[in-house]
């Protein structure tokens, strides 16, 4: 489960176009922030993604993807070109396909590959749709997971959301607002839409006569689109951005991401996944933990990425990217489903997982620290000139982690002062068992 959202220049204080993502997926499915600089390709050469071959593009954009790893498409990502997207999962009316076709991941990565704006993000996912389609197994573990997608798709200029169904889709150009989580929100009203959509509402008999034509209400699967919770996560973030509409600025941004909606938060206390910032408890009701997040900053001339790299915001840190220089710093090999010291995004982990034993008692051990550090990244960065912004992207995941290594000390050397319940401790004691993290991980 996600939660995507963006707000454009008449909705922010600078101006600016600001984009969120939390990326929630199965606990020890680590996510790969990576950079692929651009690329020129031979007449009839081939990408292969997650499950199928397609024809490559003559010539792909830079882009920066954080991905499970395990896949070759990404659940959030930017181009050089301003370009930025985020997906969701969602629950339809419409059959699933198991084997074959683009995974919405993939379809993600590849509109980054081949567009240098929004508008031409939606056309190549919408052509790329009709070509191929979408399906295959989108979990890790989960072997029965499938989904159909939808999209924020956002440059420094405009915005849109584009929801599908199988085959079928439509699509809103952002006016200020707009956030998405794993239900269908497009209703009577849509600039874009397959040709088809309607008449297949009626055929299937989802839209009687008589009745006005709302996408949702027609093509939503009641069941898994109730139970994700997602109802209660899209009011959550788009009341948070309207609330604060005109003053949205990138520390704004990055506390929607951090949102438990209650201030003495406890991961152990609620059943279904309805916090943005979503935390693991259980393979029914929570399946899901946010594994990687992305705020971006795009203004004409200067788009700047933050990323934390690693799973749970309000555990991690932002830290700046630019489509300069190298891009990224040295982060490790990429990390899989088992514990690896050397990553960063399991480097990460045994401070998330030390905090989760008493998540009050253990943040506050290191909260404050963390947002001064990150205070600081933005207020330098916002400063830097080109020639620097390479180099203080590396200081900054560097001090980033130099920190991390402290504030692990420093949580788990914290006394435990209230226990999570005993279910939610097996739950993640078994998670830990498959990783591996349990040989260097002090509970």
């Amino acid at each position: 489960m996600c939660d995507t959202f963006v707000a454009l220049s008449s909705a922010t204080s600078d101006g600016s176009v600001i984009f969120g993502k939390n990326s929630d997926r199965e606990p020890n499915e680590a996510q790969a922030l990576e950079y692929y600089p651009a690329q020129q390709y031979s007449e009839g050469e081939k990408v292969r993604c997650t499950y199928i071959e397609i024809p490559q593009a003559n010539s792909t954009y830079a882009v920066l993807v954080s991905r499970p790893f395990w896949m070759w498409g990404a659940e959030i990502g930017a181009n050089e070109k301003g370009v930025v997207i985020g997906n969701e999962a969602v629950f339809t009316k419409l059959p699933m396909s198991k084997k074959g076709g683009l995974t919405g991941m993939d379809l993600l990565r590849l509109a980054l590959e081949r567009a240098a704006t929004a508008e031409e993000a939606l056309e190549t996912i919408i052509h790329l749709l009709s070509d191929f389609g979408q399906g295959g197994i989108c979990g890790y573990e989960d072997k029965k997971l499938t989904y159909h997608n939808s999209y924020i798709i956002a440059d420094p200029e405009s915005a849109w959301v584009l929801e599908t169904a199988g085959p079928m889709w439509a699509a809103v150009k952002v006016k200020d607002i707009y956030s998405i989580s794993n239900g269908l929100t497009i209703g009577e009203a849509f600039d874009r839409s397959h040709p088809d959509l309607i008449d297949t509402a009626r055929q299937n008999k989802w839209l009687k006569k008589g009745q006005t034509f709302h996408f949702a209400n027609c093509y939503s699967d009641w069941f898994f689109t109730t139970f994700s919770a997602c109802r209660a996560r899209q009011a959550r973030s788009f009341g948070l951005m309207n609330e604060n509409r005109k003053n949205l600025d990138v520390p704004f941004a990055m506390r929607i991401l951090r949102d438990h909606k209650d201030d003495d938060y406890r991961p152990d206390s609620h059943l279904l996944i309805d916090r943005v910032c979503c935390h693991y408890a259980d393979m029914l009701p929570r399946p899901s933990q946010s594994t990687g997040s992305l705020v971006a900053h795009m203004k004409k001339g200067l788009n700047t990425f933050w990323a934390t790299g690693t799973s749970a915001p309000c555990t991690g840190i932002f830290k700046p990217v630019w489509f300069e220089g190298n891009v990224l710093p040295d982060i490790g090999p990429v990390p899989e489903g088992k514990f690896n010291p050397g990553s960063l995004w399991w480097k990460h982990e045994m401070l998330h997982r030390s905090i989760l034993l008493d998540y009050g008692s253990r943040m506050a051990a290191y909260k404050n620290e963390r947002d001064i550090l990150e205070a600081s990244f933005i207020k330098e960065a916002a400063s830097l000139g080109s020639a620097s912004r390479f180099e203080y992207s590396q200081k900054a995941f560097s001090q980033a982690e130099e920190e991390t290594k402290k504030w692990i000390n420093s949580v788990q050397t914290t006394s435990i002062q209230k226990k999570p319940h005993f279910i939610y401790r097996h739950f993640w004691k078994k998670q830990n068992r498959k990783s591996g993290i349990l040989a260097s991980f002090h509970p």
